[in-house]
């Protein structure tokens, strides 16, 4: 073969990896779609160390992962400090198990506290919430409340 058949080789080549990069998923990471519902059907459980009890809030994701961190702190409160105090803060080990949804304040088989209190604080009704869950590269986050929605603050006159 001559330079010139070497050279066609190696472009189209090129060509056919840069269409497989830009224009197909092969190599992207999907988006974790996280959906969370209060369960109404289950009775309410007790959480947190002042034995305040809430309505069970279950979260589910469009696929089962291997849960790196879970994440939920108060909306407002990330409105004024990104480091705000989580009320709920999980760290999974390397060999977490795979799953595809848990309730709030559950043990998941595989995580850990991160920090020194072990329980999930109570959810309060009316505060929104964001939930922030990590499984390796893939991320998803939901904003969720219980109970009537948060007072609007915009008034129309």
């Amino acid at each position: 073969m001559t330079k010139k058949n070497y050279f066609l080789i190696g472009l189209v080549l090129a060509m056919a990896v840069a269409y497989a990069i830009y224009f197909t998923d092969w190599f992207k990471t999907k988006p974790m779609h996280i959906s969370g519902t209060p369960s109404r059907g289950i009775r309410a459980v007790r959480g947190g160390q002042s034995g305040a009890t809430a309505t069970p809030m279950i979260f589910s994701m469009s696929d089962s992962y291997e849960l790196t961190e879970v994440k939920v702190v108060p909306v407002a409160v990330l409105k004024t400090n990104k480091l705000a105090q989580p009320v709920w803060h999980l760290i999974g080990d390397p060999s977490s198990d795979s799953t595809g949804g848990f309730t709030y304040g559950q043990r998941i088989d595989g995580m850990s506290a991160a920090d020194d209190s072990p329980q999930a604080e109570p959810l309060q009704p009316g505060v929104m919430y964001r939930i922030f869950i990590t499984a390796g590269k893939t991320k998803g986050q939901l904003d969720f409340h219980l109970g009537p929605p948060p007072a609007n603050t915009v008034t129309n006159r």
